[in-house]
């Protein structure tokens, strides 16, 4: 049932994953773990517990979070979600391939004991270095490029929230308004804590506050913001020519983490009818 519904989720939010090529180099970034485990369970369920929240069951067991808490989520969307994480699993578990559940992990362990106030000026802090306001002054196709293809996000943005970013050829960057980040701070102040853990995960993937709001208020899909934040590499991929496969795995991994960010926002803060629109969709 659970590999059922997952199937009807949109497209974008089921994408492979890959390596990173930094340098010339290809850098796994995916997240190992020390000794490869077993499969140790046959069935996945959930079932909801007190107080409305739902829990994950791997046969009779209960799921736990890496520092032994009970693992819960506030809605069953999100349970069905990271349900279908553990029963896509083959006969090794595959750890770095469940971002939904290692979100789930973050958000319930806070390790790092992370309020809600730190979670919003750490985004935040993307304005000032926010890969679209970067732009170059050579070679003209890159400057062309970087015009047609970043100026449209970025006014999408300056228009929604009736803000000013702009952009610049200064190493320094663009001059944001106090009013400016003052607007987004009050606007990310209406999310829970929850999904602001996925949008500052989806901005730490595509290095763009600026991006990531086009991406999660659906003025772009997950392909093409993901394409936008490697605008500058996939240039040179063009000039220069592709790696074969180490680019290929970088962009599905890209992809698939980006993904995973954004359906965690939107499932941990939308209306119960949006939830379940954006599985059936």
């Amino acid at each position: 049932m659970l590999a059922r519904i997952w199937a009807r989720a949109p497209a974008g939010f089921r994408l492979g994953l890959g390596l990173r090529l930094t340098g010339g180099t290809v850098e796994c970034r995916r997240r190992y773990p020390t000794a490869e485990r077993k499969k140790f369970y046959q069935n996945v369920s959930i079932s909801q517990g007190e107080g409305g929240i739902f829990e994950i069951n791997l046969d009779r067991r209960k799921l736990k979070t890496p520092q032994g808490k009970l693992f819960t989520v506030p809605n069953e969307a999100l349970a069905i979600a990271v349900a279908t994480e553990w029963e896509s699993q083959g006969d090794v578990l595959q750890h770095f391939t469940m971002h939904l559940t290692n979100l789930c992990n973050t958000a319930l362990d806070n390790p790092t004991q992370r309020t809600k106030e730190h979670l919003i000026r750490s985004a935040l802090k993307f304005l000032d270095t926010d890969t679209v306001c970067y732009r170059v002054e050579e070679p003209s196709g890159l400057v062309e490029l970087q015009k047609n293809e970043w100026d449209p996000a970025v006014e999408w943005i300056e228009n929604r929230y009736n803000v000013v970013i702009g952009s610049s050829t200064n190493i320094l960057g663009p001059n944001i308004p106090k009013e400016t980040k003052e607007t987004f701070e009050q606007h990310l102040s209406s999310y829970n804590s929850w999904a602001l853990m996925g949008l500052e995960y989806v901005i730490h993937q595509l290095k763009s506050i600026v991006l990531s709001l086009n991406l999660i208020d659906r003025n772009l899909g997950v392909e093409k913001a993901v394409l936008l934040s490697r605008l500058e590499e996939q240039y040179q991929i063009e000039f220069w020519g592709n790696v074969e496969w180490a680019h290929d795995y970088d962009l599905y991994e890209l992809r698939s983490r980006t993904a995973a960010g954004a359906l965690f926002v939107h499932l941990c803060s939308e209306s119960s009818t949006m939830k379940q629109k954006l599985l059936q969709d």
